[in-house]
């Protein structure tokens, strides 16, 4: 009972939040604080997928095609944010480790104006030309149609998305996770009670049908960015935002911007993938796409709270790095994928014994169905390594050292995993074999990531 009471206390303590310095507290219990409120938050950006999916599949496989093929698109922006939020990471957490608090300030309001800057242009195609990115993906005639609005809203207020990933990289730099944790709190709160609405009507509410789930979908992440911006500037956290800082700092802009664009150029190799991969499988007509899409959305579903353990490490290394502890560091990075590989193999066992129920529970085209099954099947298989890989890609960011992912994914992802994917598909006449080489080269990526971390060169990279 005693263990338990203990155990009980420090799940409270991660939840309650507050700034630590996690380069002094025993390594473990960092690692807890840090992955709780992580793993959560990550839940919460998953749940994203899934109630937009749950509801958006009582519309038909059109609706769920247009939003499968429009999240195809999205993974460029999402990759953007995934590679900001690293950067602001590696900048901020060695500010943090050298308790440098205004350098780490002044980092921050760089990594928001980098954000608001890429959301905006990334906005234009998506107001401009939403069919043609629709057809671009290999939609029919209907899907395009249907899927206009639906790609104008979600490209259009895409930097909500880039100041959500942004901002709450900062609170977890900072070692205030439970902070970011609670900004998807809000904003999913608000997704859930809109989508129903939103989409099917109530009272003189018109019904808005697939529209709907992206209008929801901004709002609430909105809610949420609303919510960062009060506590940054509540003067209250380690990183505050002060009227001061509200200019363009060249230096620290450039160490944001050095960072993030290898980060974000990891991310975008492995999203271009998924592009040509959706793209494969749309060969294989709307059905796949249905099944696919749902399939990838439960697979984000676990990967998520996983990618929260992840940028635990990430946090972890980069303050042990700027507090001269490079082998604290290491040691972090290597206890996070022990934790996240427990948690990944406990996932695919769970989809692979449950998959045919978890596909019928989001959609019930036959056909759709069973392409679902097999993607969930065949892709988990490979989650005992993709653990470590997730972890130790984001160790690597964290310590600056962002392009040694870069050539891994490269590697990985464009000179096998695509053509496998081609190959496969094209001599099995089936969307299986994208789903193994899927599962083929995410296990090469992190064998090769764990060889090369032993080596110990990132812990040498300046920021």
């Amino acid at each position: 009972m005693a263990k338990v009471a203990r155990a009980w206390r420090l799940v409270q303590e991660a939840l309650a939040g507050g700034d630590r310095d996690f380069t002094s507290i025993g390594l473990r219990r960092a690692v807890v604080l840090l992955s709780i409120p992580m793993v959560l938050e990550m839940a919460m950006e998953s749940l994203f997928a899934l109630v937009d999916v749950f509801f958006v599949s009582r519309l038909g496989t059109e609706a769920v095609a247009v939003v499968g093929l429009t999240e195809g698109v999205m993974t460029i922006v999402y990759s953007l944010a995934w590679g900001l939020g690293a950067g602001i990471t590696a900048v901020v957490a060695r500010r943090i480790g050298e308790k440098d608090r205004e350098g780490a300030d002044r980092a921050a309001v760089q990594g928001v104006l980098v954000a608001i800057f890429l959301g905006v242009v990334l906005a234009v195609p998506g107001i401009l030309w939403p069919g043609g990115l629709l057809a671009l993906m290999g939609a029919s005639p209907e899907v395009a149609r249907l899927g206009t609005p639906f790609m104008q809203l979600m490209l259009g207020g895409n930097v909500v998305i880039l100041l959500l990933f942004g901002i709450n990289a900062i609170f977890r730099s900072a070692g205030n996770a439970a902070l970011a944790m609670r900004a998807l709190w809000l904003a999913n709160g608000v997704n859930i009670l809109l989508d129903p609405v939103l989409i099917f009507g109530l009272g003189p509410i018109p019904a808005m049908g697939v529209t709907g789930a992206a209008v929801a979908t901004v709002a609430g992440r909105s809610c949420g960015v609303a919510y960062q911006c009060w506590h940054l500037f509540d003067g209250r956290g380690k990183v505050v935002l002060a009227r001061r800082h509200l200019r363009v700092a060249w230096s620290a802009l450039w160490n944001v911007i050095r960072l993030s664009g290898p980060a974000s150029a990891q991310f975008l190799i492995a999203s271009a993938s998924w592009l040509f991969l959706v793209r494969i499988v749309a060969g294989f007509g709307s059905d796949a796409v249905a099944g696919y899409t749902v399939a990838v959305r439960i697979i984000i579903f676990a990967m998520l709270p996983a990618w929260g353990i992840a940028n635990a490490a990430s946090t972890l290394v980069g303050q042990n790095l700027g507090a001269a502890k490079a082998d604290r560091a290491a040691r972090s990075a290597w206890l996070c994928g022990h934790v996240n590989m427990a948690y990944m193999t406990s996932m695919a066992l769970l989809f692979i014994a449950i998959a045919p129920w978890a596909m019928g529970f989001f959609t019930t085209a036959p056909d759709a169905a069973l392409i679902g099954v097999q993607a969930l099947r065949i892709i988990s298989a490979g989650y005992f390594f993709y653990a470590y890989g997730m972890v130790l890609s984001q160790a690597f960011n964290g310590a600056g050292d962002a392009m040694t992912p870069v050539w891994l994914n490269l590697v990985c992802f464009w000179l096998l995993e695509i053509p496998l994917a081609w190959y496969l598909a094209r001599s099995m006449q089936a969307p299986e074999g994208v789903f193994i080489a899927v599962a083929v080269s995410e296990s090469l990526l992190a064998v090769l990531c764990m060889a090369i971390f032993r080596k110990g060169r990132w812990k040498l990279v300046q920021v």
